[in-house]
């Protein structure tokens, strides 16, 4: 039996303008270097060093024809989220990834090529050579709302959604989808689904971008409705949402 969802605060809701879901595959891996305080990553050489080499790699996977970009972000900030007690009950770390490098292939079989190409596995061993922690994700994309623009000038949102349901996550996230398209004018945003072989450490990761902090920010500090539409949804679904903002390296 299904499990049923829980939807609270409806006449909060807007209902989200997606388009269809994309072909495309993703490869993920996001690694702890640094340590954070509070919501801010304190700087680091062994970051900047982590960034600076794996530059040439992932130049290298962006000369595949079956690649549409390889991407790596460093970490700017942790922005509220929900869901400590359910990770603590759980037994799971919480999400503090201060790198994260994303490939985005033509289509998910296409990421079976990935991960045997030489620069990929180098990029792995060099990694979790560095890394307190490290997370690898095979994903699919189950809808969208556009593709995210990779503008160096961006801010970058990876959220990761610890749940036991990925249905669940999937229907929230959709549900609350509208908030931050109407609230923050939200132009793109791709959740991506782990793949059936791939790590279930988290049922969703979404990745979206704004043009600054200003366009967001604010109403996730400020605004009372975040905490009581948004955040009230995932708490009230057993879901545990934790994200970090990023700037694009390269």
């Amino acid at each position: 039996m299904e499990k049923e969802i829980t939807f609270i605060n409806d006449h909060r809701a807007d209902p989200a303008r997606l388009q269809a879901p994309t072909d495309n595959g993703f490869a993920l891996i996001a690694i702890e270097v640094g340590h954070w305080a509070g919501p801010f990553p304190l700087p680091t050489r062994a970051r900047s060093e982590a960034l600076d080499q794996v530059e040439p790699l992932l130049q290298s996977l962006n000369n595949r024809d079956n690649v549409i970009e390889a991407t790596a972000f460093r970490a700017a900030l942790r922005p509220p989220g929900e869901g400590g007690r359910l990770l603590r009950a759980a037994g799971v770390a919480p999400a503090r990834y201060d790198i994260v490098l994303l490939v985005r292939t033509r289509t998910v079989t296409d990421l079976d090529a990935i991960r045997t190409d030489q620069a990929w596995q180098k990029l792995v061993t060099l990694l979790d050579t560095r890394a307190r922690r490290m997370h690898q994700l095979t994903a699919s994309s189950p809808a969208r709302i556009a593709d995210v623009d990779h503008d160096p000038g961006n801010v970058f949102l990876f959220n990761y959604f610890h749940s036991a349901d990925p249905k669940t996550v999937r229907a929230v996230w959709e549900y609350t989808a509208g908030w931050f398209q109407r609230t923050t004018a939200l132009a793109d945003s791709v959740p991506m689904q782990p793949l059936p072989e791939a790590s279930h450490d988290y049922a969703l990761i979404n990745h979206c971008s704004w043009p600054n902090f200003r366009s967001f920010l604010p109403h996730l500090l400020l605004r009372p409705s975040f905490r009581r539409f948004v955040l009230a949804n995932f708490a009230a679904n057993t879901i545990a949402a934790q994200p970090i903002i990023y700037r694009r390296h390269m």
